[in-house]
């Protein structure tokens, strides 16, 4: 276990908080999915390394994914032709610098995650030796999925947290959570670190980094009612970055995921588009095949125009649901592909290999967040991201399945890379004259968060869904507005809990995302608005987004950089 260096907190009062206690480490990772605990690991040979989630260990976005990670290794698969799927997908706004990096850099790290433990399914190959076994998701052109069974995700994290637990050079801290990146009196854009909140006790620590901040903290699903995410998944890290002055990008592009599991007694199940690789079809309650009716790859559309198809024809046939049949597939085949899913479904009285699954969309993926660089570097110096948290380019406006694994995995080598030749050149910064943090003016009352949550998700899910007008986000905007002032009065005046700063991550995160949708007088990939219908070359340009710095305006308000 690292040794941290630890400094007694000076006689503070509930009103003037610097933090309880003072830790110091070369490198801070915020996060544990596959993007945090990869860049941990490799950090961890150049110093001390802290990672900091706010759950266990294991609980992440990563944790819950199911298909599995693309990556080129069949000998009918190309470099170029995995680069062409994922500039299709991304509907124009890739940047193909970041793709062409993924594409060609992702083989090696993938074979990185075999090294550390990760067992993939195999199969015999042409030669009678084992193979990694490959599947096909919509979007791609051959089959370049690696998975284990269907849950890939689980399988990735429970190798790396053993790497994680067996390392002497890493501290893991559970139940922590970010509050803000602390900064220090003489340098007001590097991050000397972050405040955090122990959960557990209510103690606030003050963490500081002596080399660098790897954030890593996942998406925002739940800014939704209805999403495919962890509760976890609060858009902390998003919003503690913008805050930190930090631009964030392409926020508009909430990916909805079209296959969810629709029944009362679950919570947002995912059903993995892997099904419908493995010959899948969607239908409506008749049993007609739909999806030819809106693009002509059918079930292996990208999720965006599938979602879309799902939610119209939803809509045209006034019912709450669509279905997903493989009733004509192999049963033992999908049993011992799907058990995960199969076992689920079966736990609600569904049976999939004779009775079609009853699916929704729901949200799943933020395409956008914090600008990085293709070293992981933000606009903040000694600030790195990797993972869901990020806007690289990679995905444009739309992401191409199973390429968000391997995009944690090659951005967070690719920061350690730039850490372990340059990481001298970064600014450093005197933990002398760090920030007092005052999270509080008031009493220790506790927040009732719950009411506000639900009217954000709520306003989220009826305004800003798949389908958006201008009119819906203004609605939703003055909502956000409204909700923000209650919020912004609530942490001023009540003490910090993960209920509280996860809500006041959702309002912010939620107003970024209606921010940027109101900017993009288009429909592209994931942003479809009946005002703006088509794609203009006029709008192919990123979203991007800044604190509000302009003298007598509100505070922490986005505009357009």
């Amino acid at each position: 276990m690292a040794t941290p260096t630890a400094t007694p907190s000076k006689n503070a009062s509930a009103t003037d908080r610097v933090g309880d206690s003072c830790l110091t480490y070369d490198y801070l990772v915020l996060g544990s999915g596959i993007a945090g605990l990869t860049f941990a690991l490799k950090a961890a040979s150049l110093g001390t390394v802290a990672v900091i989630t706010k759950k266990d260990r294991a609980d992440s976005n990563t944790n819950w994914a199911q298909g599995g990670i693309a990556g080129v290794m069949a000998p009918d698969d190309s470099f170029d032709l995995h680069i062409e799927d994922t500039l299709i997908a991304g509907a124009g706004l890739c940047r193909e610098d970041a793709v062409s990096l993924l594409v060609h850099e992702g083989p090696e790290r993938i074979r990185e995650l075999i090294e550390y433990g990760t067992k993939f399914n195999t199969e015999k190959g042409p030669d009678g030796k084992e193979v990694i076994a490959l599947t096909r998701e919509g979007g791609h052109s051959r089959r370049r999925i690696a998975f284990n069974a269907d849950l890939t995700g689980r399988e990735i994290e429970r190798a790396l947290v053993d790497q994680l637990n067996a390392h002497p050079n890493i501290a893991v801290y559970e139940h922590h959570a970010g509050i803000d990146f602390a900064k220090t009196t003489n340098d007001e854009n590097a991050v000397a670190g972050v405040y955090v909140l122990d959960t557990a006790d209510g103690e606030i620590i003050t963490f500081l980094a002596n080399r660098a901040v790897l954030l890593a903290t996942g998406g925002c699903g739940n800014v939704y009612t209805h999403t495919t995410n962890p509760s976890i998944a609060t858009g902390d890290g998003m919003a503690m970055a913008f805050r930190a002055g930090a631009t964030v990008g392409n926020m508009e592009f909430i990916q909805f995921h079209p296959t969810t599991l629709f029944h009362p007694g679950a919570r947002s199940f995912l059903i993995s588009e892997a099904v419908r690789g493995e010959g899948g079809i969607l239908r409506d309650k008749d049993g007609r095949s739909f999806m030819e009716d809106y693009d002509a790859r059918g079930n292996l559309a990208p999720r965006d125009i599938v979602a879309r198809a799902i939610d119209a024809e939803i809509k045209k046939q006034n019912v709450q649901c669509m279905f997903l049949d493989c009733t004509h597939l192999e049963a033992e085949e999908i049993r011992h592909r799907f058990p995960n899913i199969y076992a689920r479904c079966l736990s609600y009285g569904i049976d999939m290999t004779v009775e079609p699954i009853p699916v929704v969309p729901a949200a799943h993926y933020a395409c956008g967040g914090v600008i990085t660089d293709l070293d992981g570097q933000t606009s903040l110096p000694r600030l790195f991201a990797s993972g869901e948290v990020t806007c690289t380019g990679v995905h444009g406006a739309n992401r191409l399945a199973s390429n968000s694994l391997v995009e944690g995995l090659v951005f967070s080598h690719r920061a350690f890379e730039f850490l372990q030749e340059f990481g001298d050149t970064l600014p450093t910064v005197d933990c002398e004259k760090v920030v007092p943090f005052r999270p509080y003016r008031g009493r220790v009352q506790i927040a009732d968060t719950q009411a506000l949550k639900q009217r954000i998700q709520t306003a989220m899910t009826r305004f800003v869904g798949i389908v958006r007008s201008d009119k819906r986000l203004a609605q939703a905007s003055a909502a956000l507005s409204v909700i923000a002032e209650e919020v912004d009065m609530l942490y001023a005046t009540c003490r910090p809990t993960e209920d509280l700063l996860e809500l006041r991550n959702i309002c912010l995160v939620s107003q970024l995302i209606i921010r940027s949708a109101q900017e993009r007088k288009e429909s592209r990939g994931l942003h479809y608005t009946k005002d703006y219908p088509d794609t203009k070359e006029s709008e192919r340009h990123d979203t991007v987004l800044a604190k509000q710095k302009k003298p007598g305006q509100k505070p922490g308000m986005a505009i357009l950089k």
